[in-house]
Parts: structure tokens; sequence; C-alpha cells
């Protein structure tokens, strides 16, 4: 039950990201999705460490993902970056990219669930696309808005793509 304490505080966090969206704080949001990182990489050290590990987690676990790591950011993405364009071609490919992304973080979780490899990753987990696409978050009046889109092209491709991704810990 303890890991699963932290897995509901990802999904927290997650939710408190769409919420804060809605509200027009992205910078909030996209600092709640780094916290679901924070606790995502809690809930495992916290299960390993008590040697403790179920089916039920597991999918909690890829459910609160999939709200916190795809949903979230490609929502904010859209809405921060891609929906206030000018151009409103630039709305419409921007929310076909937001919904690839979730669709293939969706994927991914989907199909690491089916997998039972431990030694490494099977495509970028979604944890980090999620992560990388809040991090840019806080560089968007540094960064031109076509890097937001591009990035998450190229994360949806490399979530569901067969290379091989070291694990960094265990």
């Amino acid at each position: 039950m303890i890991p699963s304490i932290f897995t509901l505080a990802n999904l927290l966090f997650g939710f408190l990201a769409l919420i804060w969206v809605l509200e027009g704080n992205f910078t909030l949001a996209a600092a709640m999705i780094l916290l679901s990182v924070l606790m995502d990489s809690l809930d495992g050290k916290v299960a390993r460490r008590l040697s403790v590990s179920s089916d039920f987690g597991k999918e909690l676990d890829s459910l609160s993902d999939l709200v916190s790591f795809g949903v979230a950011p490609a929502i904010l993405t859209y809405q921060a970056i891609l929906q206030p364009h000018h151009l409103s071609y630039v709305r419409y490919i921007g929310l076909g990219i937001a919904i690839i992304f979730a669709l293939c973080g969706a994927v991914r979780l989907a199909r690491f669930n089916m997998l039972n490899i431990t030694s490494y990753f099977v495509g970028v987990p979604i944890t980090f696309a999620g992560g990388f696409m809040a991090l840019l978050m806080f560089l968007r009046n540094m960064m031109p808005w076509y890097i937001y889109p591009a990035s998450m092209v190229i994360l949806a491709f490399l979530m569901v793509s067969t290379f091989k991704v070291p694990k960094l810990s265990k």
C-alpha cells in the first residue's frame, strides 16, 4: 500500500497540472509534472526497498503515468504554445501533435506492461518524455515556438520505438 501512496501522489500532481493549465498558470502546471516525475521515481524505489510488487500497483502506476506524463504535458504544450498561435493551421496541427503524443504514451505504457524486461527500456519512457516537455515549458519565453511541436513528434516516435534505452538505476 505504501508505494501506491506515491503513485497516487503522481496522479494527484498530474491532475493538478491539468487544473493549472485550465487556469492559465503554465509554469505551475509544468512544476506539477516535475513533481509527478519525483513521485514516480519514489514509488518504484519504495516498492523495491519493501520488496512489494503487485499487478494492481503496476496498473495504477501506468494509469497515473498516462495522466501525468502523456495527457498533462500534451495539453500544457498545446494550450501554452500551439493554441494561441496566430496561424490557425498551426493550432490544428498542434492539436493533432498533442493527441499523437498522448496516444503514443498510452501505447508505450501498454507495451511496457506486456514486456518483462528489467535491464533496459524498450523505447523512451513516458516519464522522460513528459518530464522533458515540462522542462521545456520553463524556457518558453527563450525558445522559438516550433521547438515544442518538433520535440513532441520526436518524443512520440521515440516512445513507441523499439530502441533499447538503458536503465540508469535499479
